[in-house]
């Protein structure tokens, strides 16, 4: 494998050129984008979200606003984003959508093994709302804060900074949900920030993190029938609440098991497993800039 092959695409050309400041041009193109697609993702969660018809809206508008983004980094990065690239999508939302809904079934039967959840059902509840949510969270989520944040963090500051500034603010923006606590926050942080990015950065590509995402807020919130993130439960086909008296630290309490002892532990022990397995694969490091591209940059600011 040549080298220009080894480690994370981040970008680097145009606004993303060799030279000076280019942590600042890198900062500014990331606080540009991150505010346009937060602006869209805000948009699309006024969709109406009950039937099929309604996911095939939501699903149309995600996939516009990853359009909007290619085209975006097209013009002002001189590439198109090797993160969406579409012949891995299949296999890698398959993959990530079954880790997500495997963790997720071990917190639930752990929660359940220690005595501080109750089930109930099978009820049948409708899944579309839900389905929604997952997709609408999955796809312009990890687009703002893996594609956007991470990567041209990585790209101005490096690896370690950037992995623990986008887990942060990931964990912060879940901070006005209902039922949140700093646990929760700290929670969505660690086992949700740092797993989310590390199945990123051990593929190179957005689509892990996504099935991931979507199967983690799916599972949770329509199959198990917990609150997901504080927010109201949908309808489920099972539901999960914790019992009265149990230990907030234990169950997660109104914010649901991603609050839970259980989540931290699972979430985090796949986070550092898949972060060292992207560390081993060399994508800690950025992609090296082209030495041609490098040297006329050079020669023209010498």
């Amino acid at each position: 494998m040549a080298e220009g092959d080894t480690g994370l695409e981040v970008g680097r050309a145009r606004v993303l050129h060799p030279g000076p400041l280019r942590w600042l041009r890198a900062t500014g193109w990331m606080v540009l984008l991150f505010l346009v697609f937060t602006g869209f993702y805000g948009g699309i969660q006024f969709l109406p979200k009950s039937t099929p018809l309604d996911a095939l809206k939501v699903l149309a508008a995600c996939v516009a606003g990853f359009a909007v983004y290619a085209g975006a980094v097209r013009l002002a990065e001189g590439r198109w984003p090797s993160e969406l690239k579409l012949s891995h999508a299949p296999v890698d939302l398959l993959v990530g959508a079954a880790v997500g809904a495997l963790i997720m079934a071990l917190v639930i039967a752990a929660l359940s093994l220690m005595g501080v959840y109750q089930i109930s059902g099978p009820h049948g509840g409708s899944p579309w709302k839900m389905l929604n949510i997952a997709i609408q969270s999955g796809m312009m989520e990890e687009l703002a804060f893996r594609a956007i944040l991470m990567r041209l963090m990585m790209r101005a500051f490096g690896a370690w900074p950037s992995l623990i500034a986008q887990a942060a603010l990931f964990g912060a923006a879940h901070a006005f949900n209902p039922g949140a606590t700093i646990v929760s926050s700290v929670a969505i942080m660690i086992e949700a920030g740092f797993l989310l990015a590390a199945f990123y950065m051990l593929s190179n590509r957005l689509w892990m993190s996504v099935g991931l995402h979507a199967a983690w807020n799916f599972t949770q919130g329509w199959l198990w029938g917990a609150s997901v993130s504080g927010t109201p439960r949908t309808p489920s086909f099972f539901t999960s609440e914790p019992k009265p008296g149990a230990p907030e630290f234990l169950s997660g309490g109104a914010f649901g098991p991603e609050a839970s002892l259980p989540c931290m532990i699972v979430g985090t022990l796949v986070a550092a497993l898949v972060l060292w397995m992207a560390w081993k694969k060399g994508n800690f490091k950025v992609r090296p800039d082209e030495p041609s591209q490098a040297s006329e940059v050079g020669a023209g600011v010498s």
